[in-house]
């Protein structure tokens, strides 16, 4: 029994949304996670953390390191927990998630954009202050929360056969996988990341945790999928509930934005929409779904994506 994920439902309701699965040509269904507060998945693990902290905790407010969504989720929980938080950023953010941020009235540190260079900013800011981290995919807390997107989609779902789910750190494919798995261990489990990015690949296929430099995966479009490597905890719950890790090419992300913003009425940034464009490239239909992990995307880039 998944006790941790029940919990994890039990307290972050009420502060994020039972999100819908939508429906593209073909039956393909989107478990449209760009519909939360902060237009991500990132704020169950955000909330699950931050309300898992004693008083005293909280009192002393928390920190995290992120590309942007995490961010936001951590500024947005922390407000509304009346917890002040430090929020460590890629010095090349999409400012759309820096705005999210700063609107929250989180502080913002910029550092280079590799991911090891923002968790070791983070670590020491936490250190100096006596405040508590939130990780951002490599916690128990966040496996936790992640979870709940798949106990959602069997109750609303029950016939799923296979679901796609975009691969960073790690957080919410190993939470995902996991609790899936434990309700019906026959369901497939697709890992995506992009082709420009695939370090949990590699890991995947030689059985190790392999780590790319932050300028190999910083090429991708998908900044919220530009983590170096796995998380210690993450990394064998996706090596045993996972099945298959894939790629998807940066025109297939941009194809797969244009078509969830066409058929969906969706939003969706490129680290959300990888996850549909592998589903889309497999043929994916009737009793599959695709986590769409967020909405947070530069105008500019939309523009770019419905022109493709």
């Amino acid at each position: 029994m998944l006790e941790d994920v029940e919990a994890a439902s039990a307290r972050i309701a009420g502060h994020v949304r039972r999100t819908p699965i939508l429906s593209l040509r073909g039956g393909l269904g989107l478990k449209a996670e760009s519909l939360q507060p902060t237009g991500s998945f990132k704020i169950r693990g955000a909330f699950n953390t931050i309300l898992g902290l004693s008083a005293t905790q909280r009192a002393a407010g928390v920190v995290t390191h992120s590309s942007g969504n995490h961010g936001q989720a951590v500024a947005y929980a922390a407000a509304r927990l009346g917890v002040r938080a430090v929020i460590v950023m890629p010095d090349d953010a999409p400012l759309a998630k820096l705005d999210g941020i700063r609107h929250w009235g989180a502080e913002v540190v910029t550092v280079a954009a590799a991911s090891a260079e923002r968790a070791a900013r983070a670590h020491e800011i936490a250190a100096a202050a006596g405040s508590s981290l939130v990780e951002p995919y490599d916690s128990d807390a966040v496996i936790a929360a992640t979870g709940t997107i798949g106990e959602e989609i069997l109750a609303d779902r029950p016939d799923t056969r296979q679901v796609f789910v975009a691969v960073g750190g790690g957080g919410l494919a190993s939470g995902l996988a996991r609790a899936l798995k434990h309700r019906n261990p026959t369901i497939r489990v697709i890992g995506v990341e992009p082709e420009l990015a695939a370090d949990a690949q590699e890991s995947k296929m030689l059985g190790a945790v392999v780590s790319w430099p932050g300028e190999r995966t910083g090429r991708t479009l998908a900044d919220g999928l530009r983590v170096q490597q796995l998380g210690d905890l993450n990394w064998p719950l996706i090596r045993d509930h996972v099945d298959h890790i894939v790629t998807v090419g940066e025109a297939q992300i941009l194809r797969a934005i244009r078509q969830i913003a066409l058929e969906a009425k969706l939003v969706a940034e490129p680290s959300g929409a990888v996850a549909i464009a592998a589903a889309l490239a497999a043929g994916a239909g009737e009793g599959d779904v695709a986590i769409l992990s967020g909405g947070n995307l530069d105008p500019g880039l939309l523009a770019e994506a419905m022109a493709c």
